[in-house]
This record gives structure tokens, sequence and C-alpha cells, in this order.
């Protein structure tokens, strides 16, 4: 099964108002408290796992994310990371249209 994450991490390490966070939580499902450790710490807000059992999930949570930050003016970093990367470090900066085709890309392992 490939194994492929795409990650969500606000730039700059905002302190974001309850009112954002709480909309975060309702789009993404981590509690307000987990949200606001890790956008201050700069690891990703939302990540999702594609192709796997959570796949028609996640991708839907991750375009919301993605739209609701947009929308509200937040800038974000995308970055993937596939099942070999055990280190946040080693994942890669990716743009919207990269996104768009991983998401649009036939599942590799379906038969």
């Amino acid at each position: 099964m490939t194994d492929l994450s795409i990650s969500i991490t606000l730039d700059g390490a905002p302190d974001l108002p309850s009112e954002r966070l709480q909309a975060l939580y309702r789009i993404t499902g981590r509690s307000t408290v987990e949200l606001r450790e890790s956008i201050l710490a700069r690891r990703p807000a939302y990540t999702a796992r594609l192709f796997g059992r959570e796949h028609l999930d996640v991708v839907p949570r991750l375009e919301k994310t993605i739209a609701y930050l947009t929308g509200a003016g937040i800038p974000f970093t995308l970055t993937e990371s596939g099942d070999d990367s055990a280190s946040p470090d080693a994942a890669a900066p990716i743009d919207l249209a990269t996104l768009r085709d991983i998401l649009s890309a036939p599942d590799p392992d379906a038969s």
C-alpha cells in the first residue's frame, strides 16, 4: 500500500483567536488545545494519510482546511511525506497544484 501523507503547517506560528481554532476543530477534528500547541510549535495543524483506509474521510477534511485557511487569509505550507519519512524534517514542500495532481491520480493500490 502506498503511504503518502500531506500536512498543513501554519506559517509563522500565529497565536490564533479562539473562534479560528474552533473553526479548525470543526473541520479537522483535532481539539483546540492540540491545534494551538501544534501551531505554536510549528508542527502540522493537520495531516492526512492518503490512499489508505481513511482516504475518503481525510481528503475532504484536508480540502476544507485549505479552503478555510485560504479564505481567512491565514498563510500555510503544504508538505508531502512518504512511508519511509520517519522524521517530519524529511517532508517536502508542495504547492496546491501538486496536491490537486496527487488527489486526482488513481489510487496505485486499487485493483
